[in-house]
């Protein structure tokens, strides 16, 4: 009876020494990664951001013009259609 509770003992120490190890392998894993994202210098702010905004509508707009300049006719007629009405709110 004694052999079988020295060795329960055994076992559960066993079991507890890997959980433990485990555990701190998790904690070590979480830490390293934490340090590795808070250390990162890269990214993009606000101002890169509206940067490429600015430069995606200007282009877009060159285009449209390119195109109404080639054509000679409108492109986009619910456009002109909207920006009329837009602006001729007052009659």
């Amino acid at each position: 009876m004694r052999n079988l509770f020295r060795k329960a003992m055994k076992f559960g120490a066993v079991i507890a020494a890997i959980v433990t190890t485990f555990i701190i392998g998790v904690k070590m894993a979480a830490m390293t990664r934490s340090k590795a994202v808070l250390a990162c210098n890269k990214g993009e702010g606000f101002v890169d951001t509206a940067v490429k905004i600015l430069i995606a509508i200007v282009i877009g707009a060159l285009v449209l013009a390119g195109l109404y300049l080639l054509f000679n006719t409108t492109i986009l007629p619910t456009l002109t259609e909207r920006i009329q009405q837009m602006f001729n709110y007052g009659g």
